[in-house]
């Protein structure tokens, strides 16, 4: 290779053990055991412990010599006052040996802050990214975390990340390092059945972006060479990853809108949470861009909106649901990075759809009809936002840089602007 090739040359690739199917997540306790764990802490929230789950998991683990508690007060999209509960709570009541998420998205996060502030100095903020927090890196390793889902959509199981709203500044930001990652996802469908049908269709089209973002990224190539102590586990599109993220595309053509429209379709749910599994597998390498910038100030600026399935406490704009609002704008900007790419990821999504006169309206017109079937909200608009908000969501979008250099195509300010302002009518 030519001393003069500046570009990069090696991608790398990471995941969790994998554990799938019907009846997994009974075997919890005998997975712990060979880690040689003695005390676990599950981690859930309110709705998920109703649904008995958590306790019965902990139970099972009696059989394995296990003693294990529930911790049930994980904030739905949770927040850095959460977190550092949950913590306290963890602190307080350990030492543990392991912790085992059960539940979507914020359970398996607030697991993850859990185990790095139980074995690591300093508090939440320290860790948080850069420019919103210290960026610090763990400087011990953490314990064995057990991520169960229950919801089919974060992919949060498979990934390096946690994310969480910092209230004082109303931005959603989030942690990553790879001691993070999970050392086993417990992927079991039948937790699912019980996930209403808005929670199927914001947690869905999380998957979909996953799968999208990380299939449409920024080539690992296009970047400058790294050396070993400066390679992250966002690496940009690659082999491994277009691989998963193809798989969960074409799953989510077959299953998506019959797992919403129809909780009870066994076969949807498992494709379903097949394609969430793919999607973390490939996204938590290759990495996401504008849709998951976009959807940080999105969730963390929220006004009066109440999504069906949720609680109703307080207002509320889901992960998958803030991700999916600016979508469709976001891949008519990025079209041109990588044409092939975008028509190829709408075939798969909606095979035999007629392509239009202008191929750049093919991905988002396919995206725009799915969201119209499953009632998820055309655009920022349908959650409360207007053209005087989109000032406030740029700052927040362009605090995410770790997400943006992982754009096919530069994002300034001006660019996100045009993109969330285009987003704020419905199509």
């Amino acid at each position: 290779m030519s001393s003069e090739f500046n570009g990069e040359s090696v991608f790398t690739y990471g995941a969790p053990a994998l554990k799938f199917g019907s009846g997994a997540s009974a075997e919890v306790g005998y997975d712990l055991a060979q880690y040689g764990v003695r005390r676990a802490l599950v981690v859930t929230d309110p709705g998920v412990a109703a649904t008995g789950h958590p306790a019965r998991i902990a139970e099972q683990m009696a059989a394995f010599g296990i003693e294990a508690a529930v911790y049930d007060g994980v904030h739905v999209e949770p927040t850095d006052d959460s977190m550092r509960e949950a913590i306290e709570h963890a602190r307080a009541t350990g030492p543990w040996d392991a912790f085992v998420a059960v539940g979507g998205g914020s359970s398996i996060d607030t697991a993850k802050a859990v185990n790095l502030l139980t074995t690591n100095p300093g508090e939440l903020m320290d860790y948080v990214n850069v420019p919103v927090g210290g960026g610090r890196a763990p400087s011990q390793p953490l314990k064995p975390l057990v991520a169960v889902p229950t919801t089919t959509g974060t992919g949060a199981e498979s990934t390096t990340v946690c994310v969480l709203d910092v209230l004082s500044l109303k931005v959603k930001t989030g942690i990553s390092h790879v001691r993070l990652r999970p050392v086993l996802a417990v992927v079991d469908p039948d937790l699912t059945l019980t996930q209403p049908a808005g929670v199927t269709a914001s947690a869905g089209m999380d998957i979909l972006c996953h799968a999208l973002e990380s299939y449409t990224a920024r080539p690992y190539t296009a970047f400058d060479r790294k050396r070993a102590e400066q390679r992250v586990p966002y690496c940009g599109a690659n082999p491994v990853s277009d691989m998963w993220a193809e798989r969960a595309m074409a799953l989510l053509a077959t299953s998506f809108r019959a797992a919403v429209r129809n909780g009870d379709d066994a076969r949807a749910r498992g494709d379903m949470a097949l394609a969430a599994t793919f999607a973390g597998l490939g996204f938590g390498n290759a990495g996401v861009h504008i849709p998951h910038a976009n959807a940080y100030p999105i969730a963390g600026r929220v006004k009066d909106f109440h999504p069906d399935g949720y609680p109703d406490d307080e207002p509320l704009v889901p992960h998958g649901m803030s991700v999916a609002l600016t979508a469709p704008e976001a891949f008519r900007f990025t079209f041109e990075a990588a044409p092939e790419r975008h028509l190829r990821a709408a075939e798969l999504l909606e095979p035999g759809a007629d392509r239009p006169d202008d191929p750049r309206e093919h991905l988002p017109g396919v995206l725009t009809r799915l969201m119209r079937d499953i009632g998820i909200p055309n655009g920022i608009g349908g959650v409360g936002y207007t053209e005087a908000d989109v000032p406030d969501l740029v700052e927040g979008t362009m605090k995410q840089q770790r997400l943006l250099a992982t754009s096919p195509r530069p994002v300034d300010e001006d660019t996100a602007a045009g993109i969330l302002t285009r987003s704020v009518q419905n199509w």
